[in-house]
């Protein structure tokens, strides 16, 4: 008979260790610190020694916790492709792709119609997936994600889609003849929507301060009126002609092209983003014949949107 570790409590170690919180490994895990502390106190008893430490920098392994997470999060990652290793011999019709509510209702939605009448007979549900939780979920064929700059290259399992600029945009009628204005100075009279709480952490492209400063207009932007917990709600905010807000190009692309937003700003004032999407998927389902297909349509439709072509994977990489 083998000796194994309790599993739930594996997972809460990986979890709080990555995180290097008790708070955020509740948080992603959805349940109570205490909760964590439990099964964390069941494998140090499985193992019989204290496996993390706390810090003023946070949660950091002992010796002992070092020894476990040698290779556990390998081990976990290749758990969690059981499903998708079944999936691929059981060859099913359907696909199951996880996304962001904000690039799956301004983007993705649009075009997945034409994706389906394209591919008749495979069906394709669309999962929001918006947490570490909900990512690590074993029932999602292909994820798209928000991913930052420098981790977003193609490779074996997964593909480079686009990296988006951050501006301003609003409705017209919030501008002089609803276009674009020719000095930037004049944005200082118009309403500001915020995205996120107060002194989150944010790349520089997503602080009003930071364009006030760049764009050479006096003082600090007004206090937010208005804030919103996500770029999606923003940006819904904006198209009821609530404010300017900062967007991603790929986010409000169909809009601007529509007409129901416009830019504030020339686009030599936009700034990249500091993050970019990749589509990805496990490495079981590496040649799986419906991962190849969407794959394949998500790159071209990113070519097609953003009017460039994505960065192309390394020879030993097969869809």
């Amino acid at each position: 008979m083998r000796s194994l570790p309790p599993f739930d409590a594996l997972v809460a170690f990986d979890t709080a260790l990555r995180h290097r919180s008790m708070t955020l490994a509740a948080a992603e895990l959805g349940m109570t610190q205490s909760a964590v502390s439990h099964r964390l106190r069941r494998l140090e008893a499985y193992v019989g020694a204290p496996l993390l430490h706390r810090s003023p920098t946070g949660l950091h392994a002992t010796p002992a916790g070092t020894a476990l997470a040698s290779g556990l999060a390998d081990l976990l990652d290749g758990l969690s492709d059981l499903r998708a290793r079944c999936r691929a011999v059981a060859v099913p019709s359907g696909l199951r792709v996880g996304v962001g509510a904000a690039l799956a209702d301004y983007w993705l939605v649009r075009r997945l119609p034409a994706f389906a009448a394209a591919n008749a007979g495979m069906e394709v549900e669309l999962t929001i997936v918006e947490s570490e939780a909900e990512l690590r979920a074993p029932d999602i064929d292909v994820h798209i994600l928000w991913q930052p700059a420098a981790t977003a290259r193609s490779s074996s399992t997964q593909r480079l889609l686009f990296q988006e600029q951050v501006f301003p945009v609003c409705v017209p009628g919030l501008l002089p003849g609803g276009r674009t204005l020719r000095d930037p100075q004049a944005l200082a009279t118009l309403p500001l929507l915020y995205k996120g709480k107060p002194g989150r952490g944010q790349g520089a492209e997503w602080s009003w301060p930071v364009w006030f400063e760049r764009l050479g207009i006096a003082g600090k932007p007004p206090a937010a009126a208005l804030r919103f917990g996500t770029i999606h709600t923003a940006i819904a905010a904006a198209l009821q002609s609530a404010g300017v807000v900062m967007a991603r190009s790929l986010l409000v692309h169909d809009a601007l092209k529509d007409g129901r937003l416009v830019r504030v700003l020339p686009s030599s004032w936009d700034m990249p983003s500091s993050k970019a999407h990749v589509v990805r998927w496990p490495a079981a389902l590496t040649g799986d014949e419906r991962v190849s297909r969407f794959v394949k349509w998500a790159v071209a439709e990113a070519e097609r949107t953003t009017g460039r072509r994505a960065a192309q994977p390394s020879p030993k990489v097969r869809l």
